[in-house]
């Protein structure tokens, strides 16, 4: 059970709201998901996440696929039940995984061979193995195998990457055996209009549920990040969900947002909490400096998370440096929080016709720092 339905639109962008129906309930968009690497979002429970307001998270397949295996996720019981998470889940193809963690891997027509980074055991990945592994996760959004090439890499290699990337892609269609999940094609083709194009074309004829727009941040300029996104938005079917893959600073997404992008993830929120790096209404806070030793005001004086509630900025300061895991948890809270209030305004302004005030908003923010 998968479907998506377009609510409202704004006048003076081309942001939109709409609705994911999966079997584990519903998603309002645009959304981003936490993601949950080893099936778990680092430092949070589930009730944690559900409480923030998160409807949809993404777990990585490779990793699963490794550890604890597939097979032994579906015996207990799927994702939802061995997480203790029971909304919505997508999950990776495990591909981009294997073509940067892999202590080796060749890339070939049928699949990409490698060896595990965890104990150096040899696997093959075909684009049927990607769909077995995603089905047996029990995930609501599966995403095709894909080849996502180095930003350097030369445009010959390029295209050679969209050519086995649409390949591989109709070969899990065909492999695809759940109706009630979803399967989004992933989009490559570089910085590259034509390639990007081409990837489209491709996959489009296919007609997906989805479509995601991958290859992207992974070291080109942020211009050339957002120009890409547009000219790819710009071709992909309207009643389809638009899905940009790893991007997630806030100011990114609003702007992704206003040229048509309904979902997200990223480790951002996640990874910047554990270095200390705190997001707010007024602009970016580093926890660790020494400004913050003997302020008793909250990280965010706007912000109604739990660790806003309860904790001083002196004392987030203290725990941090002292390297108690409790910093790590509170300050990861406090990001998701900030996140998914983030995507409630947005829906929120689009509906109200006041996007674009917010998007001027968070522009000016971006670059602040307390």
């Amino acid at each position: 059970m998968f479907a998506f339905e377009l609510k409202e639109k704004d006048n003076n962008t081309k942001a939109r709201c709409g609705l994911i129906t999966t079997a584990h309930g519903s998603v309002d968009t645009p959304a981003f998901m936490p993601v949950g690497t080893q099936a778990t979002v680092k430092t949070m429970t589930p009730a944690d996440l559900e409480g923030m307001g998160f409807q949809m998270m993404i777990v990585n397949a490779y990793h699963l696929y490794l550890r604890p295996g597939h097979k032994l996720v579906k015996e207990l019981g799927g994702l939802q039940k061995f997480m203790g998470w029971n909304k919505s889940v997508a999950t990776d193809s495990g591909g981009f995984q294997v073509l940067s963690l892999a202590k080796t891997r060749k890339i070939l027509e049928h699949g990409i061979s490698f060896q595990s980074h965890l104990d150096g055991s040899s696997h093959f990945l075909t684009p049927q193995k990607a769909v077995e592994i995603q089905e047996y996760l029990n995930s609501d959004i599966m995403m095709c195998l894909d080849e996502c090439p180095p930003v350097e890499a030369p445009k010959e290699y390029i295209e050679k990457a969209v050519d086995r990337t649409t390949k591989w892609a109709k070969e899990c269609k065909i492999s695809k055996t759940d109706n009630k999940k979803a399967l989004f094609g992933i989009v490559q083709g570089g910085i590259y209009e034509d390639l990007r194009q081409k990837s489209m074309d491709g996959l489009m004829e296919l007609d997906f549920e989805g479509y995601s727009i991958g290859g992207l941040g992974i070291g080109e300029e942020s211009e050339e990040t957002y120009k890409t996104t547009e000219f790819c938005l710009n071709s992909l079917p309207e009643n389809k969900v638009r899905y940009l893959m790893g991007i997630g600073k806030p100011a990114d997404i609003v702007e992704a947002v206003a040229k048509g992008v309904d979902l997200f993830d990223c480790v951002i929120p996640t990874r910047n909490a554990r270095n200390g790096n705190v997001f707010t209404n007024n602009g970016k806070i580093v926890i660790k400096n020494a400004q913050y030793s003997n302020d008793n005001l909250p990280l965010d004086e706007k912000c109604g998370c739990y660790t806003c509630k309860n904790f001083s900025r002196a004392y987030l300061r203290h725990i941090f440096l002292a390297g108690e895991f409790l910093s790590h948890r509170l300050l990861t809270l406090h990001n998701l929080y900030f996140y998914a209030i983030l995507m409630k305004r947005i829906r929120e302004s689009i509906a109200q016709g006041k996007f674009e005030e917010l998007k001027h908003e968070m522009s000016a923010k971006e670059n602040t720092k307390q």
